[in-house]
């Protein structure tokens, strides 16, 4: 069938209103949102309800108390109040913003926090604050050691490494060593990792190569902890008795070891004070440390308060107790002549231990226990 000439203008225009009228009808349906009781009473009856107000829509979408908008697109319209906010949405979302939980029916009674801004201010305190902390004290740490090195040079033994060799631990001590020590050093290590891993190792092996890395570290992290633990306690059952204060240690403190007066050496019994702090550094440090980890590896049963507070302590403590173990491996290492073969070979020169514990030699030798042979 072919319309007469003119015909198909008005059949345009007709349809142009209708889509206008239902545009506007969708319109005032997402103004209204599921007010469905307002479109019910304003078809049942051309006047608004008692408990209308006036409005005037401000821009299609959004609906505007009359006033307070001076780009008024339409005339006022009655609009009951049930259509605007419910009173208790602003409340509702404020206690969700400060991190009231709310109820949920699974286990997990963490799910009922829907936000958390606690978690978002310990974030920028761990990768600001915690994060400058560790990087200068590391530094410093590094620094004081160098300057001291160029400033005193290496302790030497005086008279050489002569004379009779004098077992100083034995195998099963050596093995409680080195057994924290490694483990340590592999917790320091991947620690670090997880701490500084993003702005340093990123650049350098990519987020591929450093995703990899970083499994690999949080895993070896969680386990190598157990064989820490195990360590500390052999230290305890082997070395506590030697490490408990004597009359001898407070000379040693404030004389500062005679590390900065050549020819001032101190006697000492097996430990001397600086030995006897990096001990119970390493019992008290390390076992707190430990304690946290373990609690950190059940994290379904902390709250997220808790988590944090433990992860903040864990970091802060293990940093503390990095730098302080960087320095005695340097004067294990690098810092003083003869250190190293005490832990390497379990024995020592006989001028080395008179220099360094002489206490601890006259006990040995009244015992009958420094014999040895020569070096």
């Amino acid at each position: 069938m072919r319309l007469r000439p003119g015909y198909s203008r008005w059949l345009c225009l007709g349809i142009l209103a209708i889509a206008l009228f239902l545009s506007g009808a969708t319109t005032g349906a997402g103004m209204f949102g599921s007010s469905g009781t307002a479109w019910a009473q304003g078809a049942s009856s051309v006047r608004p309800p008692s408990n209308a107000v006036d409005v005037a829509p401000s821009r299609p979408g959004r609906i505007t108390p009359q006033g307070q908008d001076t780009q008024k697109w339409g005339a006022g319209i009655k609009v009951p109040t049930t259509a605007s906010a419910q009173p208790g949405s602003s409340r509702l979302w404020r206690d969700i913003r400060r991190g009231v939980r709310g109820t949920v029916s699974i286990p997990n009674k963490k799910a009922g926090y829907l936000i958390q801004s606690q978690s978002e201010m310990w974030r920028q305190y761990r990768l600001s604050t915690l994060s400058n902390f560790g990087s200068w004290i590391l530094l410093i740490t590094v620094i004081a050691l160098a300057l001291f090195f160029l400033i005193r040079g290496r302790l030497k033994v005086e008279g050489g490494l002569a004379g009779k060799l004098i077992e100083r631990f034995s195998s099963p001590e050596r093995f409680a060593h080195w057994l924290v020590a490694t483990s340590f050093i592999i917790l320091g290590l991947s620690g670090l990792m997880l701490l500084y891993g993003r702005e340093v190792l990123i650049p350098i092996f990519g987020r591929e190569g450093f995703s990899a890395l970083a499994g690999f570290g949080k895993l070896a992290h969680n386990y190598v902890g157990f064989a820490f633990i195990v360590g500390i306690v052999m230290m305890v059952v082997l070395w506590l008795r030697d490490n408990i204060l004597d009359k001898y240690d407070i000379p040693w403190m404030l004389a500062l070891g005679g590390f900065f007066q050549r020819g001032v050496h101190l006697p000492a019994r097996k430990f001397n004070f600086g030995q006897k702090v990096i001990f119970w550094t390493t019992i008290g440090g390390g076992g707190l440390i430990a304690i946290s980890g373990v609690m950190l590896l059940f994290p379904a049963e902390r709250s997220l308060e808790g988590l944090q507070f433990l992860l903040t302590w864990h970091a802060l403590l293990a940093l503390i107790l990095i730098s302080i173990i960087i320095a005695h491996i340097y004067i294990g290492t690098l810092g003083m002549q003869g250190a190293f073969q005490a832990m390497g070979t379990g024995k020592v020169s006989e001028n080395w231990a008179k220099q360094h514990h002489s206490v601890w030699v006259e006990e040995m030798k009244g015992s009958g226990a420094a014999k040895g042979k020569k070096a």
